[in-house]
């Protein structure tokens, strides 16, 4: 694998943020639009990051349609049906022909620093495979200098040991697998406040902040 700079592609999935549709879990204490809203927020942050990033192309995989939230510069592709892996397994397929690398909407305190492992000349040197693990037991960023929808397909998702279960999967492939810092997903409230206080130049945080003081949905 060469790993020239720009080489990889940047991937992110996602719902379309609208309210009952995204971040459930948030309500209460949020409403659902406000949900909806941090959401967005979220989305936005994340592939304001994805823009500021080197890369061969930048895709996102919707779950919904498009909104003012997209910005210039991103491809969008339709998510295939099925589960979460199948989801995955797609979005990895449509960019087989080099490294990929996919990350989700629920880590805003993402940046071009904790990317740039991945994104750097010399990343595939070495290593396979990039892997993100998320605090909850899941993982926030999967990179593959080969991506393979095999690697993901029938992975458990959305449990306490998604995260080993895919990291096993890429160990048992042969794979040399690399890790990233562990991340916390928003899911949850608290999930949210601590995301935002490691984020606080973000919309993200901002957002928050407006609505713990009892801001309306804008």
């Amino acid at each position: 694998m060469t790993g020239l700079l720009g080489l990889t592609a940047l991937l992110v999935i996602a719902k379309e943020p609208r309210p009952g549709h995204v971040k459930t879990r948030l309500t209460p204490p949020f409403t659902s639009a406000q949900a909806a809203a941090l959401a967005e927020a979220a989305l936005t942050d994340t592939l304001e990051t994805v823009l500021r990033c080197p890369a061969r192309r930048r895709v996102l995989f919707l779950d919904g349609v498009p909104g003012r939230w997209l910005p210039p510069g991103i491809e969008v592709i339709p998510q295939a049906s099925g589960g979460l892996d199948e989801r995955l397994a797609a979005a990895f397929a449509a960019v087989a022909d080099g490294p990929a690398l996919l990350v989700g909407m629920d880590t805003p305190q993402l940046t071009p620093a904790l990317l740039a492992p991945v994104l750097d000349p010399g990343a595939w040197r070495e290593c396979d495979a990039w892997f993100g693990p998320a605090e909850d037991g899941g993982f926030w960023a999967l990179a593959l200098a080969a991506p393979d929808p095999a690697l993901l397909r029938g992975v458990p998702m959305s449990t306490a040991y998604t995260g080993a279960a895919q990291r096993d999967r890429l160990t048992g492939a042969g794979l040399r697998v690399c890790d990233l810092p562990l991340l916390r997903d928003v899911d949850t409230a608290p999930d949210a406040a601590e995301v935002a206080a490691a984020a606080p130049g973000s919309r993200f945080a901002a957002r928050l902040e407006y609505y713990s003081r009892g801001g309306l949905v804008s």
